[in-house]
């Protein structure tokens, strides 16, 4: 998976998604937003400039996402993002709704669409999560302006290839000959990192403040 592919899927297939922002005494609050369009760097969305939401999008640019497909639980791809939006006007809302046509359902004049402004995520990092594959699939992600960020866990050179990683490990994504682990099939569970009896193994991303 690209970047690229994970922003279209956004948009085509998971389309509304639980976003959180924050409130002035910095509470998370959530609500359902429709992804309305992407491109190679951003997600386009839109709300209303009476609504609370777009008074915490104002006051915080930092926001974050989720959205799940699937009947169950097994069978599902989940996709989360974390990152900055910022207003950019009215000048796209038309072309945000001939693109999703249902929105002149809900607000059907163009005088009532004056309420309306969009918003580009122009910066993010995200994380592909598939639980249909066996052994689970993970991807991370970065687009627009945001540096991807390395998270999980590695083996170091301290590993004395005992195996205990490998027999704690619920997706059996470790080689304990190489002393690697398969990084897009690890569900970051820290089992290897708790267990290691030298403490061969290190967690990255601690500490990481951008």
């Amino acid at each position: 998976m690209t970047a690229q592919e994970c922003l279209k899927y956004i948009v085509k297939e998971l389309h509304t998604v639980v976003f959180s922002t924050v409130d002035e005494k910095g509470y998370p609050v959530t609500c359902a937003i429709d992804m309305m369009d992407g491109d190679e760097s951003s997600l386009y969305f839109l709300t209303a400039r009476g609504k609370q939401f777009f008074s915490r999008l104002k006051a915080n640019r930092h926001i974050a996402f989720t959205a799940l497909r699937g009947k169950d639980t097994l069978s599902s791809i989940a996709v989360s993002v974390q990152g900055e939006a910022k207003e950019l006007g009215s000048g796209r809302v038309e072309d945000l709704f001939q693109k999703n046509s249902y929105m002149y359902e809900i607000y059907p004049t163009r005088q009532s669409r004056e309420a309306l402004t969009v918003f580009q995520i122009y910066r993010g990092r995200g994380e592909w999560f598939d639980l249909s594959k066996k052994p689970i699939e993970r991807f991370d992600f970065s687009f627009g302006e945001a540096s991807r960020k390395q998270e999980g866990y590695v083996i170091t050179r301290k590993c004395i290839h005992c195996g205990v990683c490998s027999q704690t490990c619920p997706q059996q994504c470790i080689d304990v000959a190489a002393g690697v682990i398969r990084q897009q099939n690890c569900p970051h569970c820290g089992n290897c990192y708790r267990r290691c009896p030298v403490k061969a193994v290190e967690r990255r991303g601690r500490g990481d403040t951008e």
